[in-house]
């Protein structure tokens, strides 16, 4: 197992084959990995495109490393008879496959949900494509990009008029990621009581469209097609930025105990009786005109004035930080999201905190992200096998 593995860990136990590159399936495989999970990263022999991606440190990418610490890297070919029989005999051992191919690929490749499952009823499937296993689209390859578009994310992103924008993060990469470790642990946890596995199919585009709860619902319910916002909320104001002397900050203030002390710091006490601004609904309807009557105000003063005027009366607020701001911040540090992990090569690194704090088995970071091939003939004296003298040849599959 991979060295520091606490007995505490909340997935302890379970292996990971992951098959998946790039972004969805390594970051839903480190998720599971930082739970404790075994994860079996396996790439062909040239390695994970990833590994070419810049930038580098000392000639390994930085990218890469950011989404497979934790993990273990076996190389093999899968288009090769012999390594393909290694590999099924590693399925033989494992509680969870995680693959981001376009649907058809593992097919030819013979590593198929199918074809696995007759070699481990028990195994939890995971695949993540761009547009899932079925439907008109499913043969199409999928970007985060094309997802945002199809799915109405890019058409609410940005300013109200100006060109399509897309969210600054890869939203359907990284949610397709989280709702696929969603479905593995829900599939576990179902095999626990009926001994089986299953397949998950996850999509980019399914993912963009559950993310749209509030802007599908707007559309159902009042005929109107949902606009970008800006900073803004759909629903409530004031929630946004606003410009302050030396910047933007942001503030919410759409509470029914919140909105009164708000209109008196900013010194517009009158809005509380003007029936332009009397509910979310109405400060909605004429909110351009909100906006720069409370801007007239607050872009008088700078932002740590309003700060701290909002912070003494519980009023959420907060400044618009760049990464370096966001990234050295105190509570930033308080909440160990900034981790530093020792590279084989690259040395010391820093790395993304776990996000989800557990009282009982709580996630370790305990490894950077494994060289090429690092682990593969510690997992095949794992297996019972070793390569170099040919004995993987004698498997009966």
């Amino acid at each position: 197992m991979i060295e520091g593995i606490d007995l505490m860990s909340a997935l302890k136990g379970i292996r990971i084959v992951d098959l998946s590159q790039v972004m969805a399936g390594p970051y839903c495989s480190m998720l599971l990995a930082d739970m404790g999970a075994d994860v079996i990263k396996i790439e062909p022999p040239t390695g994970e495109n990833t590994r070419r991606w810049p930038p580098h440190i000392d000639g390994e990418s930085a990218a890469f490393m950011a989404i497979n610490r934790n993990k273990r890297s076996m190389t093999l070919n899968l288009k090769d008879n012999e390594d393909k029989k290694i590999f099924y005999k590693l399925i033989e051992t494992a509680d969870v496959l995680v693959e981001n191919y376009r649907p058809g690929v593992v097919k030819r490749l013979g590593v198929d949900y199918d074809t696995l499952n007759k070699i481990n009823p028990r195994l939890v499937y995971c695949s993540i494509s761009g547009f899932g296993q079925y439907g008109p689209y499913s043969s199409r390859g999928g970007y985060d990009l094309i997802a945002q578009g199809m799915t109405g994310i890019m058409s609410v992103t940005g300013e109200r008029g100006g060109n399509p924008v897309k969210c600054g993060l890869p939203i359907t990469d990284l949610g397709a990621a989280l709702f696929a470790a969603y479905g593995i642990l829900s599939a576990l946890y179902a095999r626990v009581q009926s001994n089986e596995g299953q397949f998950i199919d996850a999509s980019l585009f399914d993912t963009g469209l559950a993310l749209s709860v509030w802007e599908s619902t707007q559309y159902w319910v009042n005929g109107e097609t949902p606009e970008p916002t800006g900073s803004g909320h759909r629903l409530s104001a004031p929630y946004q930025a606003f410009q302050a002397s030396d910047g933007y900050f942001t503030v919410g203030a759409d509470t029914p105990h919140h909105w009164p002390v708000f209109c008196h710091i900013i010194g517009r006490p009158e809005f509380l009786n003007d029936e332009r601004f009397v509910d979310d609904p109405s400060r909605i309807k004429h909110l351009k005109v909100f906006i720069q009557l409370i801007e007239e105000k607050t872009s008088k003063r700078p932002r740590s004035y309003w700060l701290e005027k909002f912070e003494e009366v519980g009023i959420p607020a907060g400044p618009i930080n760049s990464y370096p701001e966001s990234l050295t911040d105190s509570h930033t540090i308080s909440r160990r999201m900034v981790e530093e992990l020792e590279h084989p090569i690259a040395g010391k690194i820093k790395a993304l905190g776990i996000p989800i704090k557990l009282s009982k088995n709580p996630g370790q970071i305990r490894n950077a992200a494994p060289l090429l091939g690092q682990h593969t003939e510690e997992i095949l004296k794992e297996l019972g096998l070793e390569k170099s003298d040919q004995s993987y040849k004698e498997l009966n599959i």
